[in-house]
């Protein structure tokens, strides 16, 4: 199993970027989707997460500004970033429970995509 992410580069305050992660392979179903974000000396922190059935959780500090969506006939989930701010200055990581088959077996594990970088310059 794979999660690509693409969509970030810089941009300025108040500009708006759109995030997009596909999750390829072997893959059964797909649970929980997220983006997450770390920045320089800082831990990493969910951003926004949505359930399978499209419930949305938001961090405080991007309540208002950023829509997650997903499409789960494409294995894809969408993070809309609007309002941008220098604080915002991350690198966005996408995150989702997968469920994977082989023959009669059922795995679901914890992945990650490798990382996209979102610039704010103010």
């Amino acid at each position: 199993v794979q999660l690509q992410a693409s969509g970030g580069g810089l941009v300025q305050a108040g500009g708006s970027l759109r995030l997009s992660c596909a999750a390829s392979g072997n893959i059964f179903s797909i649970n929980g989707m997220g983006w997450y974000r770390q920045a320089p000396g800082k831990q990493r922190e969910l951003v926004a997460g949505i359930s399978r059935g499209g419930r949305t959780n938001y961090a405080d500090s991007v309540e208002g500004r950023f829509t997650i969506s997903r499409d789960n006939a494409n294995s894809t989930v969408f993070l809309q970033m609007n309002s941008l701010k220098p604080e915002d200055t991350a690198v966005y990581y996408c995150n989702a429970e997968i469920t994977t088959s082989h023959l009669r077996s059922y795995y679901t594990g914890n992945y990650w995509g490798q990382g996209t970088q979102v610039t704010v310059s103010s």
